[in-house]
């Protein structure tokens, strides 16, 4: 079992990942005898992110996002440790999985999963365990089309709030989730769910991923990200507090949740809230580099080889197209990080068998050479192994099945 309990060691140690010329080659050769692609996790870097998203948050505990981890072995490790508390799902088949040995899971997208539905109906426990999202009295009425009120346990439930900034000059900003914005909005849709029979209203969802989501550390838009950021931040912390106070009139809740890795201080600080949620910080994807109040170490990273030379100053490795969700950038590929100077081909860039590989390495791999990558986000290694090597120090010592691995394919 993954133990990710803190190992006391002198402050002023530098941490092994700032130095890549020791760190690359040392995953390289703890995992020389396995057969690429090769998914690692350091222990040492995912006990580190761990702790420093607990110092992030500032007491407030911590809901594991576990689409940004799809690996039961870690959620359970990283659950064991103080501060964090409970799992946001996915999908409601994910949910009903982890029921089984998980008595707090919030579900963070609505679901019409009939199938699903019927399971959680027909299951007191999971019933008692879980708690869907809702923002639409139709979603209610799906449920109730599954199985009546009276017919079936109360049926836990959480209300989705669009967090997003809505801009007078540049119009919505942030991702379109929810259609609650306003606190009377909000308020109005939580008096409908109290005055359905079969529902329990026990909390609400705020994800801001216009400041969690969004690096502000470098680039020509860092000025405006940052300026636009400050002013979401201000807008948000007044407009959560307002919804929170008209909800609270209504019912009282048991959570209220916030945030995401990228603005855990943020979340931290905002006294209406009693939870954040946050996931792909634990595994340390290449997007955290552009932001400025942290940097996780890289914890999960995916190895390569090098099976042609189609020109002199290419290499190519077999695989390598690990596309993180999101907009169509190059922020949403796998960067090559070891050896240090490579880069992907603009015409080609990460490829689902190939990827072929520039830059001033390139012309010194050789065929069987390996390739580290960096994910993007975090999802991505689960999704496409079913394995992760767990690397401490020189040597793999042990493996953990990811969702795939358990043979689950939730989404």
């Amino acid at each position: 079992m993954l133990d990710l309990t803190v190992e006391q060691r002198p402050s002023t140690v530098v941490p092994a990942w700032e130095d890549p010329a020791q760190w690359w080659p040392r995953l390289s050769a703890a995992t020389a005898h396995l057969p690429a692609p090769v998914a690692a996790i350091d222990v040492d870097a995912l006990r580190h992110n761990a702790m420093d998203l607990l110092v992030r948050a500032g007491g407030l505990p911590i809901r594991v996002a576990s689409k940004s981890v799809r690996v039961r072995g870690i959620l359970d490790a990283v659950l064991a440790l103080p501060g964090f508390r409970g799992i946001l799902a996915f999908t409601l088949a994910e949910a009903l999985w982890l029921s089984a040995d998980h008595d707090d899971i919030v579900l963070g997208y609505p679901t019409v999963d009939r199938a699903g539905l019927a399971r959680l109906v027909a299951d007191e426990q999971a019933a008692s365990r879980i708690t869907l999202m809702v923002d639409d009295p139709a979603q209610l009425d799906l449920i109730d089309s599954v199985a009546a009120p009276g017919a079936r346990p109360v049926i836990r439930v959480a209300i989705d709030v669009d967090a997003s900034w809505r801009s007078s000059l540049l119009g919505h900003i942030g991702v379109r989730r929810s259609p609650l914005f306003t606190a009377g909005e909000v308020a109005a849709f939580a008096r409908k769910v109290v005055a359905r029979p079969g529902f329990s209203l026990v909390g609400l969802q705020m994800y801001d991923a216009q400041i969690a989501g969004q690096g502000d550390a470098a680039g020509a838009d860092a000025p405006l990200i940052r300026t636009v950021q400050a002013r979401s931040r201000a807008e948000l912390r007044i407009r959560r507090a307002e919804i929170v106070e008209a909800v609270s009139q209504v019912v009282p809740l048991e959570f209220l949740n916030g945030g995401g890795t990228g603005s855990l201080e943020f979340t931290g600080s905002d006294e209406s809230l009693t939870e954040a949620s946050a996931g792909s910080g634990l595994l340390g994807g290449h997007l955290f580099d552009g932001y400025r109040s942290f940097r996780p170490a890289p914890a999960a990273a995916f190895a390569f080889d090098v099976v042609r030379r189609p020109a002199p100053a290419i290499a190519t490795v077999l695989g390598g197209g690990w596309i993180a969700s999101g907009p169509a950038l190059a922020s949403r590929q796998p960067r090559p990080v070891w050896p240090q100077g490579l880069h992907t081909m603009p015409r080609e860039a990460a490829g689902e068998v190939q990827t072929p590989l520039q830059g001033r390495a390139a012309a010194g791999l050789a065929i069987g050479d390996r390739v580290w990558f960096r994910h993007a986000k975090s999802g991505e290694g689960a999704e496409r192994t079913d394995r992760y090597h767990l690397v401490s120090g020189d040597e793999v010592i042990d493996e953990l099945p990811t969702y795939r691995g358990d043979g689950k394919a939730f989404l």
